[in-house]
């Protein structure tokens, strides 16, 4: 689950990280209020959206200006003008991709005046186990560019978890960055701050980017992003109260809802499978046999009719989808059970573009008859490569 800069702000200052001042924004009536309570002489407007390249992005709208999701402005009425523009606009950035998403936030901070921009990130290492920091010198809008071209000005390294925590690591953090005086001091218990955070609130990302050192030589978390251990979310109703629906995708919601683990991508074939490893191979011999997969869902070992029902309603509401395919393989899963909600789901719903059906497993011969006898038109296959060369040609025409 990722949270908002301004929420994410507010976390950093709790755990005592250096951030500026500032005022979230949902209406657009509020935004003169807020920005008066700030300091100038510079107020930054900031467009809240879960995607980055915000300074880099542009409005659909030609109201919004031609300026992009950060604006700067020298005095209220002005902050307060800039809001009102991007406020229910569309914001397209390089991650958001060309549909952009729609401004339902803005925030409004006090300007800094920036000596030098770092780029410090936390994030798990899957290959490690551990805690990993990444630091650049290099911080800023361009730090894709610095990883692509220069990545020898990158520093990354792990936290063992059988000592956890140290000085060192910070010091560390302070060498790479280059840091001297009460700066060196304050990176090091910024780190600390920040790995305590990590742990506490069983985060998956935390990048401070960028971390900027003032011309009065002070150390400040200008921007932050953060994404949160969906299953650890039981541990954290303070956290699971920042979630903003409206930032996620609708079919991931829905599936979220029944418990469905379900990924919408760009292709044509929709995916139903139980469990995860099975549905990245079907993902897999759907690219080999010459189509793109329009999703990743597993609906687990042990779905309900219920489940299966809503997962085939979730899949056939993509109007990108043209084929479908339902692959199981019934261990603790049973092969009539996901028959018949297949079934209940096509009689519910409708079945509008080819289906194919490989069943495997429990009660399979249960589940292949309670389907040739609906009397609905759907494709038998008997293995995974079999399926898949169905799908792809009924697909294909």
């Amino acid at each position: 689950m990722h949270i908002h800069e301004y929420q994410a702000k507010q976390l950093l200052k709790a755990y005592g990280a250096p951030v500026s001042d500032g005022r979230p924004v949902l209406r657009a009536e509020d935004a003169k209020r807020a920005a008066g309570e700030l300091d100038g002489p510079v107020w930054v407007v900031k467009a809240q959206i879960h995607a980055g390249g915000r300074g880099k992005g542009r409005f659909k709208e030609p109201e919004a200006g031609e300026k992009g999701g950060v604006r700067l402005a020298h005095s209220v009425e002005e902050a307060a003008q800039e809001a009102e523009r991007m406020l229910g606009r569309t914001l397209i950035t390089a991650q958001t991709g060309p549909a952009g998403k729609t401004v339902n936030r803005v925030y409004i901070e006090e300007g800094s005046d920036i000596e030098s921009e770092f780029y410090l990130s936390l994030l798990v290492d899957r290959k490690s186990s551990r805690i990993s920091f990444v630091v650049s010198t290099e911080g800023g809008m361009d730090i894709e560019e610095v990883a692509r071209n220069t990545p020898e000005r990158i520093l990354t390294f792990g936290v063992d978890p059988a000592t956890g925590m140290q000085p060192f690591h910070g010091r560390k953090v302070g060498f790479a960055l280059r840091l001297k005086g009460p700066a060196f001091k304050q990176c090091v218990r910024l780190v600390a701050a920040l790995y305590r955070l990590f742990v506490e609130k069983d985060l998956e990302l935390v990048e401070i980017n960028p971390l900027i050192l003032t011309r009065t030589g002070e150390l400040r978390c200008l921007d932050a992003k953060m994404g949160f251990d969906s299953n650890a979310l039981y541990r954290h109703a303070d956290i699971a109260d920042l979630r903003d629906e409206s930032e996620e995708d609708p079919k991931e919601l829905a599936a979220s809802k029944f418990d469905l683990n379900y990924i919408a991508l760009d292709g044509e074939i929709g995916c139903m499978v139980n469990g995860a490893g099975l549905a990245m191979a079907t993902m897999d011999i759907i690219k080999l046999y010459g189509a793109e997969p329009a999703n990743f869902l597993d609906v687990g070992g042990g779905a309900t009719k219920e489940k299966v029902t809503e997962a085939f309603k979730i899949i056939t509401s993509d109007p990108n989808v043209k084929g479908i395919l339902v692959n199981i393989f019934g261990g603790i899963m049973r092969c009539d059970v996901i028959a018949e909600g297949v079934i209940a789901a096509v009689r519910e719903v409708g079945l509008k573009v080819p289906l194919v059906v490989r069943l495997e497993g429990t009660n399979v011969e249960l589940g292949k008859q309670i389907i040739a006898e609906s009397g609905l038109n759907v494709i038998a296959a008997d293995d995974l490569a079999d399926a898949a060369e169905k799908i792809v040609r009924a697909v294909k025409g």
